[in-house]
């Protein structure tokens, strides 16, 4: 069979047993049935979800190393060349790549690369966990077995993003701050004091609300709102991934939700699965949330929902790993594994992998911090 025939489209669309899931079934449902804006999605005749996009090979590199590519001469006429069609083995919707039982991870490895790595440019198995405290043995020894296996086929590992989580090993929110330090935890109380000027609310997917479209309109919107201040741009969700979102009561999704002055101007979506409770997508009004300080109010209302619950993990997903540190997160890292199809290129990129690398370079800075604090203490 010829390789640009070996997936099945998204609408035949298999529910799986993945191995690495930390999301219900319908979320990665909808994101093959409603990929982000200009993508295309799929599963691998194993059932593995996939994706093809442009992407921006700049995206993840560190700021020193984008300054330089950008003042090289002609810049704007060749950067064309730093956007190719790039297939990616995951979806932007689980935190993890998703792998089913249904063959081994060295089958996987070989599918992938036999039926990928020459119809496209850049070819990416992302998200692949690393020893995750968030998932079982089995799960962890097969990513351990398909990152060896990639390897053997040629692919380059980079190191992923942080992945943030917290235990709910606390009574309440002042015990939590109380592991912080002293500068943080007067910090943090200071923000809270803006709790009282908030309403806070718990919606669920398929609630009657979600068939209003000017509820869907203002919704939607919230997400652009934070979606187009961020500093990085790849996956734009769709409206029709949001009406799917929430209408869905199968998914049991939770809004939370934050009004001021009867007005809404903040929602938290996030999921429970195997009693972890997973934060998936915000919206904000802009300047509201900022002055309201309605990151941090949301960060402790997820913590104390969690609490409240008995749930045992909060999982709180992959950007600001700085400003969730200083939160108390604690984090875990996954590896991208990489293959380019052109062999000069390919050796490029093994000597400049670590460009690419932003999360573990901070994530080792923030070490030698700590070291150093420690030695003039």
């Amino acid at each position: 069979m010829a390789a640009w025939l070996v997936f099945k489209p998204a609408a035949t669309w298999d529910v799986m047993n993945y191995l690495t899931q930390l999301e219900p079934d319908e979320l990665v449902e909808i994101f093959l049935t409603n990929p982000p804006q200009d993508f295309t999605a799929w599963q691998l005749m194993s059932g593995v979800p996939a994706f093809a996009a442009r992407f921006d090979l700049l995206t993840t590199a560190d700021a020193d190393f984008q300054q330089k590519i950008r003042h090289w001469p002609l810049f704007r006429w060749w950067q064309r060349f730093l956007q190719p069609l790039t297939c990616f083995i995951g979806t932007t919707v689980s935190e993890y790549a998703l792998f089913t039982q249904q063959q081994s991870a060295q089958q996987l490895a070989l599918e992938i690369k036999q039926n990928y790595g020459k119809k496209y440019p850049l070819l990416i198995v992302k998200d692949i966990p690393q020893q995750s405290p968030l998932l079982d043995t089995q799960a962890n020894d097969y990513a351990a077995t398909l990152i060896q296996s990639l390897q053997q086929q040629g692919f380059i590992a980079v190191e992923g993003q942080a992945l943030a989580w917290v235990p709910i090993d606390f009574n309440d929110i002042d015990e939590y701050l109380s592991r912080l330090s002293y500068q943080r935890r007067k910090n943090f109380r200071r923000k809270l004091k803006t709790q009282s000027l908030i309403e806070t609310g718990c919606l669920y997917s398929g609630d009657v609300c979600f068939q209003d479209e000017a509820v869907l309109d203002q919704y939607y919107q919230l997400y652009l709102n934070v979606y187009n201040q961020s500093e990085i741009h790849f996956d734009l969700l769709t409206r029709e991934f949001f009406v799917r979102l929430l209408q869905d009561s199968s998914n049991q999704a939770r809004i939370f939700t934050y009004h001021h002055q009867q007005q809404l101007i903040g929602y938290n979506i996030c999921f429970v699965l195997n009693n972890m409770l997973v934060d998936k997508y915000i919206g904000f009004v802009y300047p509201q949330a900022r002055e309201l300080n309605l990151y941090y109010l949301s960060w402790f209302y997820n913590l104390d929902y969690a609490r409240q619950h008995g749930l045992d993990f909060y999982v709180a997903g992959w950007t600001d790993p700085q400003v969730k540190a200083s939160l108390g997160a604690q984090f875990t890292f996954t590896k991208h594994m990489v293959y380019v199809r052109n062999p000069v290129l390919r050796t490029l990129l093994a000597k400049i992998s670590n460009r690419f690398e932003q999360d573990k370079t901070w994530q080792e800075a923030n070490k030698q911090l700590k070291l150093d604090s420690k030695k003039h203490e």
